[in-house]
C-alpha cells in the first residue's frame, strides 16, 4: 500500500481548537504542559513520578484480570515490567463498542503501540508499555450497541442497564448469526465470557496482545482504593467544578467550544445494574433515582471501605487514570483532546501529573476497487477531501470537450455594455439605468447558458461523474469520515493482515491525515 499525507487544515474535517493545538498556537499553551513531539518525551520521563507500591498494586490487578488468557512474550514482558521504575505507559481509552465499533478504535490502539516502539528506539534505557483503558464503567449503551459492516448496520437489542462492562454479552450471538461470514474471534469473545469487559479484553488481546498491548479494566476495588483520597476530597469539596468552569470560560473567551461540562460532584454511585449521579441535597448526599442517602460521615466511611462504588465521570476519569498508571501521554481524538484541555487546573489542584495529549493517527483506506477509479480520474489524496461538486468541476475543467464556463464571454459582454453605457451618457443619460438593467439581464442569460453547458458536459462525462459520487460515498459514508463509520471487519475479512499493515504504515508523530492507497 502507498501512504500519502494530507494536512489537517486542508482536509477540513476537524475543529479549529484541534487544528490550533496541532499547530501549537500560543493561545492554547496555558491549557497543557508538554506538546507530544518525540524529543519532548525526555522531559516527560524526567518529570513522571510513581511509587513502587502503586506499581506493584497495578501489576497485581493486571495479573488477576488476565488470569488464564493466553499471552505472548511481548505482553508478558510488559505486564511484569510495570513494576520497574524505568517503565512508563502510553494510554488510549475507548468505550466497549460491540465488534470493536468504528474503525478509529483500531487506529487508536495502533497509535499507542507504534508510539511505544518509536520511543524505545529513542530512549533504550526505558520501557514503554501501550495501554488500552476500557471504559467499562460507562453506562451509555446506545453509544456502543451498533456497528456498520458492508453498508449494513447491526444493533444489539438488550434490556440490560448500568455499567456496560458488567453486562452479559451472550445475546450478541443473534448478531453473530447475521454476519456475512463467521468470525471465530467474536464467537469466542461473546459466548465464552460472562461480562462484556472480559469479552473485549479477550478479543483485543487476540488482535494486539502479541504487540505488547496491555488492556486495563479500572473497575477494580484495589485501584479505586489508590484514588480514594481524591474521591473524598472531590465529593466533599467539589473544587474541580469551579476550576473546570473557570478554564472553560477562558477557552470560550479565546473562541473555542467546550467539549465537557462539570458538575458539583463529578462521581456516580456504582452498583450492578445501576450507575447514578451523586448530588448534595442540604447536608446529605443523595444518589439520584434511588432512595440512597448518606450523611457526610457516612459517605466518608463508604469511600474508605467501598471505593469501588464511586465511578468518575468525564471530568475525573482522566485524573483517576493518571493516579494509577505511570503514564506519559494520552492518545485520543479531537473531542478527547478538547476536554482534556479543560482539566489542567484540576490536575494541578490534586498535584497529579498532567500527561502529553497526543493526537491519534487519522486514516482513510482506499481499497483496490476504489483506487482504480481514483487513478483513472487522476485524483490526488487531497482531492478526495473536497466536496463532490468541486471534484466534478475540477475534472470537467481538465477533460471537457470545450470550455463551458463562459468566463471570457461574460467579460467580453461586460465590456460591450460598458461601451454602450458610455455612448448613452453622451447622448441621453436617462438611458443609463435601462442599459444597466439590460446588462444584468444579459449576464444572467450567459450564466444560465453556462449552467446548461456544464450540465451537458456532465452528461457527456456521466461515467466519471458517477465514479466521483461512488468514491466520495465509500470514503465518506453519509458525508462523514470512513474511520468513524466503517467497522474494521470491512477490511479485515478481505485482508487478515490488515492490522499488521496499519502498524507497519502508521507514523504516530506525523500529525497529518494518513491516506492508504491499495495499489
Amino acid at each position: 500500500m502507498k501512504l500519502d499525507f494530507v494536512e489537517f487544515e486542508e482536509a477540513n474535517c476537524h475543529s479549529s481548537l484541534f487544528i490550533d493545538y496541532i499547530n501549537q498556537k500560543k493561545e492554547l499553551e496555558p491549557f497543557y504542559s508538554t506538546f507530544p513531539t518525540d524529543k519532548n518525551f525526555e522531559k516527560l520521563l524526567s518529570e513522571r513520578p510513581m511509587s513502587k507500591e502503586s506499581r506493584m498494586k497495578l501489576v497485581e490487578v493486571l495479573a488477576d484480570q488476565y488470569g488464564a488468557l493466553e499471552t505472548c512474550d511481548p505482553l508478558e514482558f510488559n505486564l511484569h515490567s510495570i513494576s520497574d521504575k524505568n517503565t512508563f505507559t502510553v494510554t488510549t481509552g475507548h468505550q466497549l463498542n460491540i465488534f470493536t465499533g468504528p474503525l478509529y478504535f483500531i487506529y487508536k490502539i495502533a497509535t499507542v503501540i507504534n508510539t511505544c516502539n518509536h520511543l524505545k528506539t529513542l530512549y533504550p534505557d526505558y520501557n514503554f508499555v501501550p495501554v488500552y483503558w476500557m471504559a467499562s464503567e460507562d453506562h451509555d449503551l446506545e453509544e456502543i450497541s451498533h456497528f456498520n459492516l458492508f453498508g449494513k448496520e447491526y444493533k444489539w437489542e438488550t434490556e440490560q442497564t448500568g455499567p456496560v462492562g458488567r453486562m452479559k454479552p451472550h445475546s450478541l450471538n443473534s448478531i453473530i448469526d447475521q454476519l456475512p461470514e463467521k468470525v471465530a474471534l467474536f464467537e469466542k469473545a461473546y459466548l465464552n465470557f460472562d461480562n462484556l469487559a472480559d469479552s473485549v479484553r479477550y478479543y483485543v488481546n487476540e488482535l494486539f496482545g502479541c504487540y505488547g498491548l496491555v488492556v486495563l479494566d479500572a473497575d477494580d476495588r484495589r485501584l479505586k482504593s489508590m484514588f480514594a483520597p481524591i474521591i473524598e476530597k472531590e465529593v466533599l469539596e467539589g473544587k474541580s467544578n469551579e476550576l473546570v468552569n473557570a478554564t472553560s470560560q477562558r477557552l470560550d473567551e479565546a473562541g473555542y467550544k467546550n467539549q465537557a461540562f462539570s458538575r458539583d460532584i463529578n462521581f456516580f454511585y456504582l452498583e450492578n445494574g445501576s450507575r447514578e449521579r451523586i448530588v448534595k441535597e442540604g447536608e446529605n448526599y443523595q444518589v439520584l433515582n434511588t432512595d440512597k442517602s448518606f450523611t457526610e460521615s457516612e459517605i466518608k466511611t463508604l469511600i474508605k471501605n467501598e471505593p469501588e462504588k464511586f465511578s468518575p465521570n468525564v471530568i475525573m476519569r482522566p485524573v483517576y487514570q493518571e493516579v494509577i498508571l505511570p503514564n506519559l501521554a494520552y492518545v485520543g481524538g479531537p473531542a478527547e483532546i478538547a476536554y482534556w484541555l479543560q482539566l489542567k487546573d484540576v490536575f494541578d489542584h490534586h498535584n497529579v501529573f498532567f500527561p502529553a495529549l497526543m493526537p491519534r493517527v487519522f486514516s482513510m483506506v482506499v481499497n483496490k476497487a476504489l483506487e482504480k477509479k481514483v487513478q483513472k480520474l487522476k485524483l490526488t489524496s487531497l482531492d478526495l477531501f473536497k466536496e463532490p461538486h468541486k471534484i466534478k468541476e475540477q475534472y470537467l475543467q481538465k477533460h471537457a470537450d470545450s470550455e463551458y464556463d463562459l468566463y471570457a464571454e461574460r467579460g467580453e459582454l461586460g465590456e460591450v455594455f460598458d461601451k454602450v453605457k458610455k455612448k448613452a451618457e453622451d447622448i441621453d443619460s436617462t438611458l443609463v439605468g435601462f442599459i444597466a438593467a439590460e446588462s444584468t439581464k444579459a449576464l444572467k442569460s450567459i450564466e444560465n447558458i453556462s449552467k446548461r453547458l456544464k450540465k451537458a458536459e456532465e452528461q457527456n462525462n456521466e461515467t466519471a461523474m458517477k465514479q466521483i459520487d461512488t468514491i466520495k460515498e465509500k470514503l465518506f459514508p453519509g458525508g462523514g469520515l470512513q474511520e468513524r463509520h466503517d467497522n474494521f471487519l470491512n477490511f479485515y475479512l478481505n485482508n487478515p493482515g490488515f492490522i499488521e499493515l496499519i502498524l507497519h504504515k502508521f507514523e504516530p508523530f506525523n500529525y497529518q491525515f494518513h491516506v492508504l492507497h491499495d495499489e
